[in-house]
């Protein structure tokens, strides 16, 4: 009960204070809205996919006009090869498409000739493309295959074939899909951009942790917390309860962030409401555990302020917030198993990629144990007697 009298004022004196609102919702929900922008654009509409065909003939035509029946994609006819490329360089586009010349006539003679599927970054999306391009053409050389066999066996009757027409009238039937198959959706890969969006969220919450502990020095300042202490208040029942109230803000943080991303903007990670709430809840345990442990380490109330540079931005880096893990060296690799926006960001691309919440139980379970080992830390060396300092 004095846990919860203890966060009720918490709540009261963070969320009652206009610095308070801004800081701890109105800006984490705008930055998320900026990364979302951003980082998310890609999968707010229709990939954009440059193409040259530089075919004569109607195989190369046909191939587009197959692919252009996905929606998801949208084509973009340019000049030569060069400007696919360049196109993919600037980012304009996410995979190019490059038809070579001939190639028509090249599959009706049976050489081999292979579409050149230009791109920088493996994503969904390129992907299915690719899976698509390589399964249209199979079938382009297939129809080609089976009209040069028409062809010989009409010239060993002493008919005469135009292979090109045949083949021509061979793909119009094809193009009239008088069969049909379900759409699959593979989610193979994370949705692009989600591991920035995440990185900025975490971070963002993450600034709670800063007014945990200026609350806490505050009380250790002007000796509110030994008054407290001289009542039948327990070390750990005022550690938990600056750890409630903080972890009551965070929940308001999160459902806030997470309705404005997915009914405001319209913004699909890929993930339940529900799974997703549950990952950051669990960093959010972490946060308010490391909130406990850091306001008992600090004894002067302008250490309070070095927080965001000492704990909060060196992590959330190490921790892949901002760039992917995989172009750190390996040593950081490994140090970021010991943060957890690691394992934050880990649990919601499983999820987005296709998981499920049994493929995210390691993650989950390493942030429930952070945050234990934390608060029981934090609550064992709060020393709520002892008051703070200006300098």
């Amino acid at each position: 009960m004095n846990s919860l009298h203890i966060a009720w004022l918490m709540i009261r004196r963070t969320m009652g204070r206009k610095r308070g609102f801004i800081a701890f919702l109105l800006l984490p929900c705008l930055v998320v809205t900026g990364a979302v922008a951003l980082f998310g654009s890609e999968q707010a509409g229709r990939a954009v996919v440059p193409y040259v065909n530089l075919d004569e003939g109607s195989a190369g035509s046909w191939l587009i006009q197959e692919l252009a029946r996905n929606k998801e994609y949208s084509f973009k006819a340019v000049k030569s090869e060069a400007a696919v490329r360049s196109d993919i360089v600037s980012q304009k586009g996410s995979t190019g498409i490059v038809i070579p010349a001939h190639y028509t006539q090249s599959l009706l003679e049976g050489k081999q000739t292979d579409i050149e599927l230009i791109e920088m970054r493996v994503s969904e999306s390129s992907y299915t493309l690719r899976a698509a391009v390589e399964g249209l053409t199979e079938g382009i050389m297939q129809s080609a295959s089976a009209v040069r066999a028409f062809s010989l066996k009409s010239s060993s009757n002493f008919e005469a074939v135009d292979t090109g027409k045949k083949f021509e009238e061979l793909l119009q039937e094809l193009s009239k899909h008088t069969l049909s198959g379900e759409e699959l959706h593979l989610r193979l890969y994370p949705k692009p951009g989600l591991n920035n969006v995440t990185g900025f969220t975490v971070m963002f919450m993450m600034g709670l942790l800063t007014s945990a502990v200026s609350v806490i020095m505050e009380d250790r300042k002007q000796r509110t917390m030994a008054r407290m202490y001289t009542a039948p208040v327990r070390s750990y029942e005022i550690a938990l309860g600056n750890f409630l109230g903080s972890l009551a803000i965070g929940v308001i943080q999160i459902v806030l962030v997470l309705g404005i991303s997915r009914w405001v903007l319209h913004y699909d990670a890929g993930i339940p409401f529900g799974i997703h709430f549950l990952i950051l809840g669990a960093f959010m345990l972490v946060s308010m555990g490391l909130a406990s442990t850091v306001s008992g380490l600090i004894r002067e109330t302008k250490n309070a302020s070095m927080l965001n540079s000492l704990i909060i931005v060196p992590t959330c880096m190490i921790g892949g917030c901002f760039w992917p893990l995989s172009i750190m060296p390996e040593y950081m690799q490994k140090l970021a198993n010991f943060v957890p926006q690691k394992w934050t960001i880990q649990a919601v691309e499983t999820i987005s990629a296709g998981g499920t919440l049994a493929d995210i139980t390691l993650p989950l379970l390493i942030l429930c144990a952070m945050a234990v080992i934390l608060l029981a830390v934090g609550s064992a060396i709060l020393r709520p007697d002892q008051p703070g300092t200006d300098a």
